[in-house]
């Protein structure tokens, strides 16, 4: 690709549009994530017996259990968060900026 090209795509309006949205979407995803993981790493640290307690009287499965099935499923929804966004509102800025250029 030559220079001029890329000078003129970096100075795309909707370029920037879409490197600022992306990125800030981004970030926004991986702040929920990291909330959700340092959360429950600091219960284990700091309240250690919540996540032991058994979820019913004589059940051996305890809360710590479904609360870190729920982490992971969190992280598989908010990568499909992620991808029905870049599939919808990034493609379709990619591709306007492809037309505009053209």
């Amino acid at each position: 690709m030559q220079q001029d090209s890329v000078d003129a795509i970096k100075a795309h309006p909707r370029y920037q549009e879409l490197v600022c949205s992306r990125k800030c979407f981004a970030w926004n995803l991986t702040v929920i994530m990291l909330v959700i993981y340092y959360g429950f790493i600091l219960i284990i640290a700091f309240a250690p017996s919540l996540l032991g307690t058994p979820i019913a009287e004589g059940a051996v499965t305890t809360v710590g259990m479904p609360i870190g099935v729920g982490i992971i499923v969190s992280a598989f929804v908010l990568t499909g968060i992620y991808v029905a966004k870049a599939n919808s509102r990034f493609d379709a800025l990619t591709k306007a900026i492809r037309e505009d250029l053209q």
